[in-house]
């Protein structure tokens, strides 16, 4: 994220006609800060900022979501099936992982690099759970593409999740999809 200056911050808020009091509530700051930051009497912490930043985002519309980045039409597998039955089902749809989902809720995630790496002879005839990745992360439908990128940066996907239930996956591909 390239920092604004204070002057940036006035003139965005300005050209958006936006008060210092509704850009203040919109970030979740008090507006004397915002008075403070715009005239350069303070150095807001980077957390401040990058909210400041997404409550001008959100006002211009130019905020994505995970609920507008998501594929909802997502090919799972039980924990229970065999590791034979994720490649054919990878092949067929043409991914590289997919998401290992029990009752709607997300367990893993398993991926063609998981089965190679496996140590099983057998891997094939595993169950998915012996194999899978058990560490994933989930984001609500309302998570930015920011705090989705950062999740990427060291996971393979991103599952969208409501009260525990699976709505969607965010992979690097679908990102860089929406700046085609």
């Amino acid at each position: 994220m390239e920092l604004p200056t204070p002057q940036d911050l006035r003139q965005r808020r300005k050209s958006l006609d936006l008060t210092q009091s509704s850009l203040a509530e919109s970030a979740g700051v008090s507006q004397p800060l915002i008075a403070r930051i715009e005239g350069g009497d303070v150095d807001p912490r980077l957390s401040t900022l990058r909210r400041i930043v997404e409550a001008l985002d959100e006002a211009e519309g130019s905020v994505r979501r995970a609920e507008s980045l998501m594929q909802t039409d997502v090919v799972t597998i039980s924990p229970d099936s065999s590791v034979r039955e994720a490649i054919s089902l990878m092949i067929d749809a043409g991914y590289s992982q997919l998401p290992v989902v029990r009752d709607g809720r997300p367990q893993g995630l398993i991926s063609n690099s998981d089965i190679r790496h496996s140590t099983d002879d057998d891997a094939a005839d595993l169950p998915v759970a012996e194999v899978m990745q058990e560490s994933i992360t989930t984001v609500e439908p309302g998570a930015t593409v920011d705090e989705i990128d950062a999740y990427l940066d060291h996971h393979d996907a991103v599952m969208v999740v409501e009260r525990g239930e699976l709505l969607g996956i965010v992979t690097e591909a679908d990102l860089a999809a929406q700046f085609s």
